[in-house]
């Protein structure tokens, strides 16, 4: 067996389940979901919002053994709202990198509402070394709280009811616009007919080994975040893809112990989860240690970012934001 086989085996496969297991499974790749494009302090108060407050909340989850970091930069003009210029992201990449030398910068082109494309390329421009790829239509209906002062850039409640309306032909832009940049797509399956777009990708030659898919369980129309529903995503994988397993809410720490125990990795942090327990508000470095501590008491390694940067087939040397 190869050695990517090895440390993208089929995570559903009886034998090669019990192989893992007896050989020791492979280090798990932590990814820090940081922020996120609508949340903000309104809801925890640790949840950073300026690039300097993301820097810090990175690097401390860094500390605590994050492998790589996805990122929301916002719009200094309004905190409350995603950034829409390619400064603002490459600015944050300045920041982040000069607090984590060697840790892998993730970007979102998922962005946020009343964003248009061109917009969610932004990003693109300020050279992440990994960025998010939606495959679908991504609907959403959502209440968002009111944002009241003292908070910068307070607003009432609001309720958005929208549909972000990714196409074949906006996902294959931006799947060859990272492409050409040297961009790895961190492919995001919301539910099982993403895989068919995954198929479609890799066809036109658009997606390189060894692929690198987030499973997002509970996402209002994603997938229900139950095992069934994880399992048959896995067993439609194609060969040759490392599964990064994200919970929404309630669902995080389950899902994330089930990817543990499976030999995937895992994503945790406040754009998914803002709370550490029930009535107890997490920070970023929190979620991060509770899930290198399972990690460990599970016999698993968590990968180093430059063992996740060979396992992922990145540089072995990090980008530089001079």
């Amino acid at each position: 067996m190869s050695q990517l086989r090895k440390l993208t085996w089929r995570y559903t496969d009886t034998f090669e389940f019990m192989e893992q297991v007896r050989e020791g499974m492979p280090p798990v790749i932590v990814c820090l979901a940081s922020n996120g494009a609508i949340q903000g302090k309104e809801y925890n108060p640790h949840l950073p919002e300026t690039n300097d407050e993301l820097a810090d909340s990175i690097d401390e989850a860094y500390r605590a053994g994050a492998s790589m970091v996805h990122m929301h930069a916002r719009d200094p003009a309004d905190i409350s709202k995603p950034a829409k210029s390619t400064e603002v992201w490459y600015e944050l990449h300045q920041k982040v990198r000069a607090r984590c030398p060697d840790l892998i910068l993730n970007d979102t082109t998922g962005g946020g509402f009343e964003m248009t494309m061109d917009e969610r390329f932004a990003c693109l421009e300020a050279r992440p070394e990994v960025a998010s790829l939606n495959l679908t239509p991504d609907m959403s209906k959502v209440k968002l709280k009111a944002r009241g002062a003292p908070l910068p850039h307070p607003r009432p409640e609001i309720e958005i009811d929208e549909c972000i309306p990714y196409t074949y032909g906006l996902v294959t832009r931006f799947a060859a616009e990272m492409k050409k940049r040297g961009i790895k797509p961190e492919i995001e399956l919301t539910h099982s007919g993403s895989q068919q777009v995954v198929r479609h990708l890799i066809d036109l030659g658009l997606l390189e080994k060894p692929y690198w898919i987030q499973t997002v369980m509970g996402y209002q129309t994603a997938s229900y975040p139950t095992v069934d529903n994880v399992l048959q995503f896995l067993k439609e994988f194609p060969d040759d893809s490392f599964w990064l397993c994200s919970g929404i809410g309630h669902f995080q720490l389950p899902l994330t112990t089930l990817a543990l125990l499976m030999g995937g990795h895992v994503r945790v942090g406040l754009e998914d989860n803002v709370y550490y327990r029930r009535g107890e508000r997490a920070t970023n470095a929190q979620l991060v240690e509770r899930a290198v501590r399972l990690a460990h008491e599970l016999n698993r390694d968590v990968a180093t970012p430059a063992q996740a940067r060979e396992m992922l087939g990145l540089s072995a040397t990090p980008s530089q934001y001079p």
